[in-house]
């Protein structure tokens, strides 16, 4: 797949101002300039996707549009901004600052989670599955499109945040109804109390005291609400937990995403939480937990 020529004298300016982030590994110099490139021409998409489409040519009003998109991404805007796109699971979803930019490390759970949601619709048929601090949608939507058994629902805190999911879902053209309200408010009725058979949450799990350390990317244009986990880290994480049994079935499942280094207290925490029967950790490449699952007795 061959550049055009202007392609690598801007690669070599952005290589000047521009190294991927750990937590967004894929967006490489090389990613980068070929999501702004395309969305410069009309063509938004994702920094993955992006990286696998052949670039065409610039004329002189996408040249000075990918002049323009540079300019932003010095200053520190996040790339999946610029774009308005992300992908998640395989899902090509609609991104902006109304909430957290999915990442790739919440694919660890997110594919957990669609295991487990697979297994239990090929032994019970239909599922009622919750996905709360739903941010973008990006869990919600890729369960609804991964197994078509599951009927999913989400929750935010931020309107914002849903207003992005529902949007998303229209985009996707999935079914997957959305709610505003804090953690599983919006649901503490009889439809779904005692009837989840799978509960999901990326929660903020940042604590209060490192938010000011984290990069601009993510601390100046992201919502905070996405990431500050209280003093420390686990506030919504601790409601979670205590709330989550009254809402799944027996032998049914709750997941969740984790920040570094809260892994191994969060899964003796569940082993000794009787209303949980069996928890399992899942690691990323560096051998750290970054999801949790946990069924019910």
């Amino acid at each position: 797949m061959s550049a055009p020529a202007e392609f690598q004298p801007l690669l070599d300016e952005v290589k000047t101002f521009w190294s991927p982030l750990p937590d967004k590994p894929e967006e490489t110099p090389e990613g980068l300039l070929h999501a702004l490139w395309l969305t410069a021409q009309g063509r938004p998409m994702s920094v993955r996707k992006a990286a696998r489409t052949e670039l065409a040519p610039l004329d002189a009003g996408s040249r000075a549009r990918l002049r323009a998109l540079l300019d932003e991404k010095k200053s520190g805007v996040p790339l999946a901004h610029l774009t308005g796109r992300q992908e998640f699971l395989g899902l090509e979803l609609l991104s902006g600052p109304g909430a957290l930019i999915p990442r790739r490390e919440t694919e660890i759970v997110g594919n957990a989670a669609l295991a487990k949601i697979k297994t239990l619709a090929q032994s019970r048929g239909p599922l009622l599955v919750l996905d709360v601090c739903t941010g973008s949608g990006n869990l919600a939507l890729a369960y609804a499109h991964h197994e078509p058994l599951a009927k999913v629902y989400g929750a935010d805190l931020s309107e914002d945040a849903v207003a992005l999911a529902r949007r998303n879902a229209g985009h996707l053209g999935l079914a997957v109804e959305f709610r505003a309200g804090d953690l599983l408010a919006p649901y503490d009725d009889d439809a779904f109390v005692g009837k989840l058979d799978f509960l999901s949450c990326n929660p903020p799990y940042i604590s209060a005291a490192k938010v000011p350390q984290m990069h601009k990317e993510i601390s100046g244009f992201e919502p905070g609400l996405a990431f500050n986990g209280g003093v420390f880290g686990v506030s919504v994480l601790t409601k979670l937990l205590r709330n989550a049994p009254r809402f799944l079935k027996p032998a049914s499942w709750l997941g969740f995403e984790v920040g570094l280094g809260q892994g191994p207290a969060l899964a003796k925490q569940l082993g000794k939480n009787p209303a949980f029967a069996e928890v399992e950790t899942y690691a990323d490449a560096a051998g750290e937990i970054r999801a949790l699952l946990a069924r019910t007795v």
